[in-house]
């Protein structure tokens, strides 16, 4: 029996229904960012609603190799004990990411400016992902930063006299961004960047929450290097990314409704929504009040009967991560669905256009997979199958969620990385009405 043979896999039986209340795990994109920016503060941050995902125990961890101080008072309580981003030290082993691809590209931004070199690696699937999209401008500003043919292991030599620069980013990306502005905290003058599109600004909200002035004028972000940050508490909202996939759950499922609890609805996240909404999809929101940096919302969702659209270009960068589990509503819905625009899930923890577009084809599903997105007929439902998620866990999540409009098991090889972005995931899905179960 080969390795692969004996990696986890779902096998989830046809059909089901959908209800109840759940709350999904914290956000993973601000549990990241809430462990650097309070690992580089002046004082204590307490996070809570943390994600104890490999992802964000990979960040916790390497903050623990530069010398950060780090107590789990819980599974979902961090206090973190900043000294200000001058106290890190250089650690003598490589920095292990895991699997964690916006880990690596962030860490590359807040150690270039440091004073001590370090080294960055991952699991098996992270060393084969494009490092150069941030390496590239990091090395404008100064930056002193070498890739494997552009991949990793990243060799970064500490460089304390990097310059502020105007980038202008050729492809939206959140995650080249955010590393430009952590590097820009530890440079001289300013650092601006300009988007193509809008993108998550979790980075810039919650570099204000740490004291810091960012300013936003159009597409351009920007921020004077020098500030310091102070400690503060950060509240982690469930991760709408993570939601998505009981979003399109309930609307296949949930004749009665399914509630989701107090999940973050910021706005350059939520594009998902926006194109459910455009197929037909039953969908309200309930905010919450309050002043907290990150929107927050209860969402209700009933059982839908969906139609096929054209994906606006302009809603691409706002559901990047959640265009798998799109697909899988785009499968059943009415008519042709057509995306454009998402090269940029080439680049993920596998090609993710490839792979769906494999496993549709497996369950039945009529596709044909462009350069730059996918298209697909809808509307004849699913057969059973065996689908290879290629170690992606939202490849694997998004095809155990299509086992409710499946004619037959659908079975799921691969799928230890679910634990990255979503532990308990098999767990919560069968309390909310899916015959899975992990083998």
């Amino acid at each position: 029996m080969n390795s692969a043979d004996i990696r986890p896999r779902f096998r989830v039986a046809p059909g089901g229904r959908i209800g109840g209340e759940l709350t999904v795990p914290g956000d993973k994109s601000i549990s990241h960012r809430a462990l650097m920016l309070g690992g580089i503060a002046a004082g204590d941050t307490e996070i809570n609603g943390f994600l104890e995902g490999a992802d964000c125990l990979s960040t916790l961890r390497a903050l623990q190799g530069l010398g950060v101080r780090i107590e789990r008072p819980a599974p979902e309580r961090v206090v973190v004990h900043g000294a200000g981003a001058a106290a890190l030290i250089g650690s003598s082993a490589p920095l292990d990411m895991g699997n964690a691809g916006t880990a690596m590209r962030l860490f590359m931004g807040l150690l270039a400016p440091q004073p001590f070199d370090s080294v960055l690696i991952g699991d098996e699937s992270l060393m084969r992902r494009p490092m150069e999209r941030v390496a590239g401008p990091l090395r404008q500003m100064g930056a002193r930063i070498e890739t494997r043919e552009g991949r990793p292991p990243v060799h970064i030599r500490g460089t304390p006299t990097l310059h502020g620069i105007d980038f202008r980013m050729p492809v939206a990306s959140a995650q080249v961004k955010s590393a430009l502005l952590l590097a820009g905290l530890g440079a001289s003058g300013r650092t601006r960047i300009s988007e193509p599109a809008p993108t998550r600004d979790h980075t810039e909200r919650m570099l204000g929450a740490f004291g810091v002035a960012v300013h936003r004028e159009g597409s351009s972000v920007s921020l004077e290097g020098g500030q310091p940050l102070r400690g503060t508490q950060v509240q982690v909202p469930a991760d709408f990314s993570s939601a998505a996939f009981f979003i399109v759950a309930a609307l296949l499922a949930a004749e009665d409704g399914l509630l989701l609890r107090n999940v973050g609805v910021n706005p350059t996240r939520t594009g998902l929504l926006e194109m459910l909404k455009r197929m037909g999809a039953d969908i309200r929101l309930q905010p919450h009040a309050g002043v907290a940096a990150e929107p927050t919302a209860d969402i209700e969702v009933r059982k839908s009967r969906l139609r096929g659209i054209h994906v606006p270009r302009e809603l691409v960068p706002l559901a990047i991560d959640e265009f798998p589990i799109f697909f899988i509503a785009a499968a059943l819905a009415e008519g042709e669905t057509t995306v454009r625009g998402a090269e940029e899930l080439r680049v993920k923890e596998t090609d993710r256009l490839a792979a769906m577009s494999s496993g549709l084809s497996v369950l039945g599903v009529d596709n044909h997979l462009l350069d730059d997105g996918l298209w697909i007929r809808g509307g004849s439902g699913f057969g059973g199958g065996t689908v290879d998620s290629h170690g992606d866990h939202r490849i694997a999540m998004a095809f155990a969620i299509a086992a409710l409009a499946a004619r037959a098991p659908v079975e799921i090889l691969d799928v230890a990385n679910v634990a990255t972005s979503f532990p308990g995931f098999p767990e919560l899905a069968r309390a909310a009405g899916l015959a899975i179960e992990t083998l």
